[in-house]
């Protein structure tokens, strides 16, 4: 079956109990065991939960993988993954990418003696100069946030795999029905399911996909025992959030694709980050390794001031963290998302202080570039009985 079949035709898409065709909220912290010698498949809410356990199979279903994990966070999730690591033990990371993740590898893994290393991806040479005797994995987002450089997913997967190094994928701006890192070799997959999973600003989640057995146990026992588990009603919203994502990705994807393309037109832009673009130095790869481009696009405005009015400007998207919603979000990483960064790290990855990131929803796209035309070039019009909204930077 084509992904958009499998997302509403998966196996866990019926309540086995009742034939409901929405799966219950088992809202339980405990289960009665009738046999102790015997015990039933679930026994306490941290453990294990049916509601929670439909969207793990649902998600290692869509990925390919042999088990799925949902948690409380897209942080948890990552946070989980990165454990399975121990004292002495260093990592190749890519050089670009989410802040939150930054922040944890910065300043609290290695109290723990993991360390990173921060490489350019894109480029396996310099990935592979990096390798030494205590490297044990490698992480990378691809595309990565918020300048959208690609990573060869099957080169890095053969680079680890010569190296016995486990590879781990943030795959959140594509999800599944773009891009399935564990088809090309890698070991986990992580999402932020909060953004194009879930799909509406009402939850905030976590996954984690595994593509071995093995590694599906250790993450199993983390899940577990540090207790970060994403609860009964989330795994219900996460699961009616992710039957529209093949939709969802087509309107968006189209939007942004479009909006890119018109936003290179605008000279205040100084350059325009979408992987869709034929000179974006990633686009044949990204178009040979997934099957699409997203809904995640980055422009440099070339200072804070501008970024500063434009944000204070717009009327349609939500000035605001987060991305992937049936809403636009504009973010401004360099206060938002990468602002655990020092200016001068932010700077050597290309995160300026006029960067502006844009996660293309579900409004007409006519609408939404005329919005951004008139908040760059600062023409205060009015249109649809929208009014300005006042200035919050």
């Amino acid at each position: 079956m084509k992904f958009a079949t499998r997302l509403l035709h998966n196996g866990n898409e019926i309540d086995p109990g009742t034939g409901a065709a929405s799966i219950p909220l088992y809202q339980a912290s405990t289960f009665h065991q009738s046999d102790l010698d015997h015990p039933g498949p679930y026994d306490y809410g941290r453990s294990g939960n049916p509601t929670r356990h439909a969207l793990e199979q649902t998600l290692a279903e869509l990925e390919g993988g042999c088990r799925g994990f949902a948690f409380a966070s897209g942080m948890a999730a990552i946070s989980t993954a990165l454990l399975l690591f121990s004292k002495g033990d260093r990592l190749i990371v890519s050089q670009d990418l989410y802040g939150g993740t930054y922040r944890l590898l910065t300043e609290v893994l290695p109290r723990l003696g993991i360390r990173a290393d921060f490489v350019d991806t894109t480029e396996l040479d310099r990935v592979e100069a990096v390798i030494g005797p205590d490297t044990r994995g490698i992480y990378i987002e691809t595309p990565s946030n918020p300048t959208l450089k690609v990573t060869d997913l099957g080169g890095i997967t053969r680079l680890a795999k010569e190296h016995g190094l486990l590879t781990l994928v943030d795959n959140t701006f594509l999800t599944p029905c773009l891009q399935r890192p564990l088809e090309w070799g890698a070991d986990l997959v992580i999402h932020s399911a909060t953004k194009f999973i879930s799909g509406h600003s009402d939850v905030v989640s976590g996954a984690v996909v595994v593509k071995e057995k093995g590694v599906a146990e250790r993450i199993a026992f983390l899940q577990n025992t540090l207790g970060s588990i994403l609860g009964v009603q989330d795994s219900w919203f996460t699961l009616r959030g992710l039957k529209t994502l093949t939709a969802r990705m087509a309107a968006a994807q189209a939007a942004a694709d479009r909006i890119a393309r018109e936003l290179e037109r605008i000279p205040e832009i100084r350059r325009v980050y979408y992987t869709g673009l034929e000179n974006h130095p990633g686009h044949r790869l990204q178009a040979g390794q997934a099957d699409g481009h997203g809904a995640v696009l980055s422009f440099d405005l070339g200072s804070e001031g501008l970024a500063r009015k434009v944000l204070s400007r717009v009327q349609l998207p939500l000035v605001a963290v987060s991305l992937g919603a049936v809403e636009s979000i504009l973010s401004w990483p360099a206060r938002m998302s990468h602002a655990a960064m020092s200016r001068e790290e932010r700077l050597n990855r290309g995160v300026t202080d006029g960067l502006l990131r844009l996660s293309v929803g579900l409004e007409d796209p006519g609408d939404l570039l005329e919005d951004l035309d008139r908040a760059i070039r600062g023409r205060r019009i009015a249109s649809a009985g929208i009014e300005w909204r006042a200035s919050i930077l």
